[in-house]
């Protein structure tokens, strides 16, 4: 299978390899380092989030623009979300925030449910940040992906927010309230 997303092809087999794409846009030499510089951040991230007690699939080699690494075979958890695996994403984000680690895109699509465990497999918007503010947008964008794809969006949020706070700050938690605020506000004004 081979998936064409914005940043990368990800080929998928008995492995996975995710190579980011070339932007023509941007000039060759400074592409190439762009490209090279975020595929080892990106495979640093993953290990790093592995090593906080997260599953994430094993880094089997990185070299330029392309990571190769174990495939995990399971369900998507856009396909098998609920209340108790809501809150187990809570605990895994607390995990990843408590080693600054910012997913960048929290989504039932970057996540696969295998063995009784939740994968997260997509860590090309990962950063490192030790800001509540942050933290507070990675937590706002998986309640924004909750609302455009489940009907039971406020139980799974709340699921989320009660795993969160097992671990986690509730500090990222008010920080994402605001943020949501300060949308409804800007659509408020727009209107």
């Amino acid at each position: 299978m081979i998936y064409l997303g914005g940043e990368a092809e990800v080929i998928i087999g008995d492995i996975v390899s995710k190579k980011r794409k070339p932007k023509r846009y941007r000039i060759k030499e400074i592409d190439e380092i762009l490209r090279f510089r975020r595929t080892k951040t990106e495979s640093k991230l993953i290990s790093m989030a592995r090593k906080v007690g997260v599953p994430t699939p094993i880094i089997l080699d990185v070299e330029g623009d392309t990571i190769v690494m174990e495939r995990i075979y399971g369900i998507p958890v856009k396909e098998c979300m609920s209340e108790e695996i809501s809150r187990e994403i809570g605990r895994m984000v607390a995990k990843l925030h408590s080693a600054n680690i910012v997913h960048g895109d929290i989504t039932p699509m970057n996540m696969i449910l295998s063995a009784g465990k939740i994968y997260f497999v997509d860590f090309g918007l990962a950063f490192i940040d030790n800001r509540i503010e942050a933290k507070g947008v990675d937590v706002h964008v998986y309640f924004e992906s909750l609302k455009a794809g489940f009907e039971n969006w406020e139980n799974l949020k709340k699921a989320f927010i009660e795993g969160y706070l097992e671990l986690g700050s509730e500090e990222v938690i008010k920080r994402a309230e605001e943020i949501e605020e300060r949308g409804r506000y800007v659509e408020r004004r727009l209107k």
